[in-house]
Formats: C-alpha cells, sequence, structure tokens
C-alpha cells in the first residue's frame, strides 16, 4: 500500500512539465528513506530470507538431530563442528551438472520444481513474524484459506515430475504423491474448524462471527486484562499460555500436524519417495539444482505447517514482553526491541515444531499404502467430523441453560482431552491388528514349512539334514 502510494506521488509529479527536476529527487528521496518504504523493505529482506534460510538450517539440524538420537557424529569435518556441511552443499548443488532424461517430456520436465516451489513461496506472503514484520498479505481477512489453496498445489508439481520423467518409478511416486496430499487434504481442513469455531464462541455479542484471519486468531488467544502492575503487564499483555487453543483443542492440533507430516510427504507417510521400492520416487531422474529445489521446497513445507500450528494452536509470536514494547506510544527503540523479542518468540516455536519433525522420522518406520489410506478415511476423517459436531452440540447445551462461555470452553477442553487419549488407544489398536493381518499369511507359510525335529537349521533358516555319522567311527567304537 505504502509503495503503491509512493509510485503515485512520483508519477504526479511526473507529469508536471513546470516542476523543476529537483523537485522530482527531493519527493524521490523522502520516499525511499522513509518508514513507510524501510518498513516494506524489512518486510521482504525478512520474510525471503527465512524462505531461503530455513531448509539450510532445517537440513542440518536433522542430520544433527538424527544422528544424536541414532548414536552418531553426523557431519563433523567442514566447518566448526560440521557445521558448514550444509553450505558445502548447496555449493555443490548451484555448480553440479543439469542433467535431463533423453525421452522426457522437457518443458513439464523443466518447469516441475519451479511449479512445486511457487505455491511454497507465496504461502509464506500471509505469515506474519511479530506485530511489525510481514509482507502486505499478512493483512488478507482469509488468510487460512489461502494457505490451504496454495497447500494444495503442491501436488501439481510432484504430477508433473512424476508424468515427464518417462520413468514408471518416477510416475508411481507421482501417482502415490497425489492420492495422498488429496487424501490428507480434507481431515487437514476440518481439524481447523474447531479453532475457527471457538473464535466464533468467543467474539460474541449479536454477530458471532468468528474469523479466519492469522492475527484476529492470535488476539483471541490473549486473555489478558491490564492490572495496572507493571510486571505482571510486562510478562502476560498478550503471552496467555493457559488460553492458548492448543489446550482447548489438543487432538485436532495432533490431527493438523500428522496431516501436515502426509501433505509434506515426511515419515512415516513418505511413500512417494521410497528408496526400497522407488529408488528416489518422482526424484529419480533429477539432479543439481533441480532435484534441490524440491527440497526446498519440502522443508518450506515444514515451516509452513509449523508456523500454522503455532499461530492458531501456540499464541503465535506472543511472549513475555511483546506487546507491553509494541503498545502505540512506546519510544521507537522499545518497539523495535519488542519486534525482535516477537521474532525471536515465533521462530523457537517454529524451530520447536520441526523438530518434532525430525524427531517423528527417526522413530516411526514406513507406512504401507494400505495402512496409510486406512488412516486417513477410516480414523482421521470420522475423528474431525466427530470433534465438530461434538463441540457444537456441547455449546448448544451450555447456551440453551445460559451457562457463560468459560463452561463451555472447560466442558469442551475436557471432552477433547479424553478424546485424545481415546484416540491414541485407537491407533495402536488398529496399527497391530492391521500389522498381524499383514504378517498372517507369512506366518501360516511358515507354520507350513516346519522345521522337522530331527533337521538342523542353518543361520538364515534354511533347515538342513542332520549330519551322518561315518561308518569308520562306528566300527572302531565296536572294537
Amino acid at each position: 500500500m505504502h509503495t503503491l502510494l509512493f509510485a503515485k506521488n512520483v508519477g504526479s509529479h511526473l507529469s508536471q512539465d513546470s516542476a523543476p527536476w529537483w523537485l522530482f529527487l527531493q519527493q524521490l528521496s523522502q520516499g525511499i528513506f522513509s518508514l513507510s518504504f524501510l518498513h516494506f523493505v524489512v518486510q521482504v529482506v525478512v520474510a525471503f530470507a527465512f524462505v531461503l534460510t530455513s531448509a539450510v538450517i532445517l537440513i542440518l539440524a536433522e542430520r544433527k538431530i538424527m544422528a544424536w538420537m541414532q548414536d552418531r557424529l553426523g557431519p563433523i569435518h567442514t566447518g566448526p563442528w560440521g557445521l558448514l556441511q550444509t553450505v558445502a552443499d548447496v555449493g555443490k548443488l548451484l555448480l553440479k551438472e543439469d542433467i535431463h532424461v533423453a525421452n522426457s517430456d522437457k518443458l513439464l520436465f523443466l518447469a516441475a520444481p519451479s511449479v512445486f516451489l511457487a505455491p511454497v513461496v507465496a504461502a509464506f506472503a500471509v505469515l506474519p513474524f511479530s506485530p511489525y514484520i510481514g509482507l502486505p498479505g499478512t493483512a488478507l481477512a482469509t488468510g487460512i484459506v489461502y494457505l490451504v489453496a496454495m497447500s494444495s498445489l503442491d501436488v501439481v508439481g510432484i504430477v508433473m515430475a512424476g508424468w515427464s520423467s518417462n520413468n514408471k518409478y518416477s510416475l508411481i511416486g507421482g501417482l502415490r504423491s497425489a492420492a495422498q496430499m488429496i487424501s490428507y487434504e480434507l481431515p487437514l481442513v476440518l481439524a481447523l474448524i474447531g479453532v475457527i469455531m471457538f473464535t466464533s464462541v468467543l467474539a460474541g455479542g449479536n454477530s458471532g462471527i468468528g474469523t479466519i484471519s492469522l492475527r484476529e486468531i492470535m488476539d483471541y488467544q490473549n486473555v489478558w486484562h491490564k492490572t495496572g502492575i507493571p510486571i505482571l503487564d510486562f510478562l502476560f499483555n498478550g503471552f496467555t499460555p493457559w488460553g492458548w487453543f492448543f489446550l482447548l483443542q489438543p487432538l485436532m492440533l495432533v490431527i493438523y500436524y500428522t496431516c501436515g507430516l502426509a501433505e509434506t510427504n515426511r515419515a512415516p507417510f513418505d511413500l512417494p519417495e521410497a528408496e526400497s521400492e522407488l529408488v528416489a520416487g518422482y526424484l529419480t531422474e533429477y539432479s543439481g539444482m533441480r532435484w534441490a529445489l524440491f527440497f526446498l521446497g519440502e522443508y518450506g513445507n515444514m515451516t509452513i505447517v509449523s508456523a500454522i500450528s503455532t499461530y492458531l494452536f501456540l499464541g503465535g509470536w506472543s511472549g513475555p514482553g511483546v506487546n507491553f514494547l509494541t503498545a502505540s506510544g512506546m519510544p521507537i527503540g522499545l518497539q523495535i526491541l519488542g519486534n525482535i523479542l516477537g521474532l525471536i518468540y515465533f521462530v523457537l516455536k517454529v524451530y520447536l515444531l520441526c523438530f518434532v519433525f525430525i524427531w517423528i522420522r527417526s522413530t516411526l518406520p514406513r507406512l504401507r499404502s494400505d495402512q496409510l489410506m486406512q488412516f486417513a478415511w477410516l480414523i482421521l476423517i470420522p475423528v474431525t467430523l466427530g470433534n465438530i459436531v461434538v463441540t457444537a452440540l456441547i455449546y448448544l447445551l451450555v447456551s440453551g441453560l445460559g451457562l457463560p462461555n468459560w463452561v463451555f470452553l472447560t466442558v469442551t477442553a475436557l471432552v477433547n482431552w479424553a478424546a485424545l487419549f481415546g484416540f491414541i488407544w485407537l491407533v495402536g489398536r488398529v496399527t497391530t491388528s492391521t500389522t498381524r493381518r499383514a504378517q498372517a499369511p507369512a506366518i501360516r507359510a511358515q507354520r507350513r514349512t516346519a522345521v522337522p525335529s530331527s533337521a538342523l537349521p542353518l543361520r538364515d533358516g534354511v533347515p538342513a539334514p542332520a549330519p551322518q555319522i561315518p561308518q569308520s567311527a562306528g566300527s572302531a567304537s565296536s572294537k
């Protein structure tokens, strides 16, 4: 907005032929060195620097954390403690030859990485990083809808990569990814409905209209009222962890995060890249920087999923001192300090959730295709729909009895926490039963070919005949 007004003012000066040239230069300098233009520059630099550096930081963190969890060292040779390993990898990928498949669809093959990465970059346009830092798109009133729409476009680039590679492994990987991302898109959206319903209840008044704006959802998680005590207002103004929607909808946070794992093709939902079956899936024929663009998009999607979880369930950039220091009327130095604190709190929460991504990859094995689809269609979708119905019924019951909103929030939180433990039990039960059902044919075949008692099994389980005693040994013993 500020940039458009600045360009309009410059154009109006250019249209005046009678105005001297030095007035135009004066207006240009005033626009460049104004606070509005500085605000726009800071927003762009922080947003794009975060996009480009987040993948490098997460790759190094993943290698170090997984090494620590698996009792290994990880990268240690390049730079101090191996911290420059990913920088060296970026340089290698930039200089590596870009190999094209001879019989591929050239146009789709070359365009697929950009089509995959473009929605990731576009999604950062509506992500606010602090009260001051954020691109103009952060004011969008339909931020959640925009982010969901951008996340659903990634599948186009993956299908293009699999189809254009003229490779059966790539094609199967692309089709797997399309089925997976489309299946998990529905429970991902349904998991966010509960949060929007809470904003409708908390809006109060006669309207009862909620919001799907990220900034407004963060404001609804601030329940602090100024007390006049400076230390308490400094710590808790804008920072009320007991009002975060994570405490009210823990099950929906778990389900949204699970769907985010599937949407980003991360373990245990990394079937499109299953190296034991598909070499590298839709990435098989890519190399160099085009291969790196896919990974940049994957880690960018990890950051976006973690950022949305932070906004909707963990209070966004809220933390001690942010609202107090960024309030109107405060000195400019304190406002800058408050925005830096908000940026630090936001990044810490985002990377904490990204750590859970890495933790899950180090812990859980890859699912089978039937388990993947069964989990989405038979468990996640019914549970999210049930959460919407139960939340609505509780609100109708509480409001019908004339009880205040805090009773509705308390009852809903208790029901949701109970549902969370029930969900964990259900997933464990289903996992055990499906695993036993899948192993049953192999177990029955093993029992049919049981090893005779007189045979000695080898190390690989193949029965071998018992060794015969030489006749000479028997004759010698008889003598």
